[in-house]
């Protein structure tokens, strides 16, 4: 999981892609998922996301693997829906399909765009919302920073809980110990300082006004790569149709 949220250090066609058109292709795929909720829809969207990754060059090993209890969680559902019928078991593994889906579709984007890219691709996005008073450039700025710190916060969180593995289990389990409050404080302590620390470095380096330049422009392969997401997420809803 040290890869989660974080680039794949490769290059490839998929990370030359302009930040701004892999956010609008995740866009697009999560209006089709939640718009046309079938399985052609989602196996259109795997294939996308299978073709992507291969395209991209992520590693099977930067795929997060999910803890046990959370596939137990997911037989609980579904155990729980069994009485009511086998289509309501369906459904709920198709709700759960949903969300692992849009999980998977948002870790591509990750794992494909530097963190850099991001709030420029966000400002120049939002930039005919200026038209209306918008505060694009500090909504981006803001956006990416809070994407930039959930890498640093989850690998903080990982070496807590492996300190707390160390201690004496009397103290552990002593009725003064409260794991879950001593978790949450220090997390929130780690936050400000982190959040310290990145505005210091960002003033020393002139300002929030260069995290929300324009350096990087669309080119002729992002075209071609929204025109695929485009066809893709049009095949998955007439096959939707068709086949209801």
């Amino acid at each position: 999981m040290t890869t989660l949220l974080r680039e794949v250090p490769t290059s490839s066609p998929i990370h030359r892609l302009w930040a701004g058109t892999k956010i609008v292709a995740v866009v697009l795929v999560s209006i089709v998922v939640v718009a046309a909720p079938s399985w052609p829809a989602i196996g259109v969207v795997l294939g996308l996301l299978l073709l992507t990754a291969v395209i991209g060059r992520i590693p099977p090993t930067a795929v997060p693997r999910p803890p046990w209890w959370l596939w137990a969680l997911i037989l609980l559902g579904a155990l729980i829906n069994l009485p009511i019928g086998i289509d309501a078991v369906f459904i709920y593994l198709q709700a759960v399909t949903f969300g692992l889906v849009l999980l998977c579709v948002s870790l591509t984007l990750a794992w494909t765009t530097s963190m850099s890219d991001v709030a420029p691709a966000l400002a120049t996005l939002g930039r005919p919302l200026r038209i209306f008073k918008i505060p694009v450039d500090e909504w981006a700025i803001a956006t990416a920073l809070c994407i930039r710190s959930l890498p640093l916060l989850i690998d903080e969180m990982l070496t807590l809980v492996a300190a707390r593995r160390l201690r004496p289990k009397a103290v552990v389990n002593s009725a003064a110990d409260n794991s879950i409050v001593d978790l949450i404080t220090t997390t929130m302590s780690v936050a400000i300082r982190r959040s310290a620390e990145m505005g210091e470095a960002i003033s020393a380096r002139g300002g929030t006004g260069l995290i929300a330049a324009y350096p990087k422009r669309p080119q002729l392969a992002d075209l071609f790569a929204l025109t695929v997401v485009i066809a893709a997420c049009v095949s998955a809803v007439a096959l939707t149709i068709v086949l209801r």
